[in-house]
């Protein structure tokens, strides 16, 4: 007998988020390569929002967000694993228009 399928609806100011986790492997801006197993405490990362609760004001689903990854709860649905955590806790919403802002781009 086939599982039932739910949808998951986020409560409150909580949004789910799909990180951009790479290999872990990444290459300084002089063309080092920095291996997996350096870990850097106060590294930010990039993911996508797909999901929001009721009271999330400022970001959407399929807006790219800037969040640490300590301030995460991790949930697996139908595999594939997501983050869950409070608007608040968001650095950075990357726009294809910024209205204002710093100026950089990705």
């Amino acid at each position: 007998m086939p599982e039932p399928q739910f949808e998951v609806q986020m409560l409150h100011d909580r949004v789910m988020i799909r990180s951009d986790r790479d290999s872990g492997e990444r290459r300084s801006t002089g063309g080092i390569v920095i291996p997996a197993t350096v870990s850097q405490t106060n590294r930010l990362q990039w993911g996508e929002v797909c999901g929001v609760g009721h009271h999330v004001r400022t970001v959407k689903a399929g807006d790219r967000v800037l969040f640490h990854p300590d301030d995460q709860f991790e949930v697996e649905i139908q595999g594939e694993n997501y983050l869950v955590m409070r608007e608040r806790d968001l650095h950075a919403v990357a726009n294809e228009r910024p209205e204002h802002g710093t100026g950089l781009y990705l």
